[in-house]
């Protein structure tokens, strides 16, 4: 069964979390979490389980099945944006505003690792996005420096004050803040959209070495998600202005654009109506 989830909810009053069947067009099921928005869900590559991040500094996670929480951990300083799962779906990944990307083992809900460097000033902002290699525990992010990222989830390395020995490559940096990033399906290349000034602008990069190999400006508003086609050929972007857009990845050519849904301005009574 094809199955997709949904995380949102309204500002200040609550979180929701929706698994929605496709094939089915039906809700398989809804919950409330928290007093406010919730962000970044992710898959466990099993299928089993989805994470998501809130406003209340906690990474969370729930069966499908169930549609019990399975995870709880508030060791972040700030809210938790987006969410990944290793590639045996045995640990979660986070990144927040509070600058860190943390890595937890999943069964016992423990905080094991900030896999981002804790040496202060050598992050530049918060953290936004992050997404996994196809194929590997390597984490792809990016947030206020504007600047994407590659980190290897495990640390080979004794930590010390000053390293960030866990960063594998980094790309040139984007005008603004990076809000969505994306690895093709071969993990070969990545994407990113950032926004600045009410502008938007679309990259790609190789990600074996950070060659920039398309740039597109999208003038009428920020970009805050990415995603390749399957077959790699093409990427879609969406953002401020509520368009959707789909581009051919070997030279940035725009194939179409659509609203994905039709809003109509509400009608307003008539005086003494």
């Amino acid at each position: 069964m094809l199955f997709r989830s949904v995380t949102g909810g309204s500002p200040a009053r609550l979180g929701e979390l929706q698994i929605w069947d496709v094939a089915a067009k039906t809700l398989k099921f809804s919950t409330t979490v928290g007093y406010d928005t919730l962000y970044g869900v992710s898959w466990s590559p099993n299928q089993k389980f989805v994470a998501f991040g809130c406003p209340d500094n906690t990474v969370r996670a729930y069966d499908v099945e169930s549609g019990k929480q399975v995870f709880f951990n508030a060791a972040h300083n700030d809210w938790v944006l987006d969410t990944a799962f290793s590639v045996n779906s045995d640990h979660v990944l986070s990144v927040s505003r509070d600058m860190s990307m943390k890595l937890f083992h999943f069964e016992t809900q423990r905080f094991i690792d900030n896999v981002t460097s804790i040496t202060p000033g050598a992050l530049k902002g918060g953290l936004n996005a992050i997404a996994r290699h196809p194929a590997k525990d390597e984490l792809l992010t990016g947030g206020s420096d504007g600047t994407p990222k590659i980190f290897k989830m495990v640390r080979d390395k004794a930590r010390q004050i000053g390293d960030n020995s866990n960063q594998i490559r980094e790309f040139a940096a984007m005008p603004g803040r990076v809000y969505s990033v994306a690895y093709s399906r071969d993990g070969n290349r990545i994407a990113a959209g950032s926004s600045l000034d009410g502008k938007g602008e679309i990259r790609i990069y190789d990600a074996n070495d950070g060659k920039q190999l398309m740039r597109v400006e999208v003038p009428t508003g920020g970009v805050y998600s990415v995603v390749f086609s399957v077959d790699g050929n093409t990427l879609a972007a969406a953002g401020f202005d509520g368009m959707v857009r789909l581009y051919r990845t070997n030279d940035g050519g725009l194939i179409k654009e659509f609203f994905p849904v039709d809003v109509q301005p509400a009608k307003v009574a008539a005086a003494g109506n």
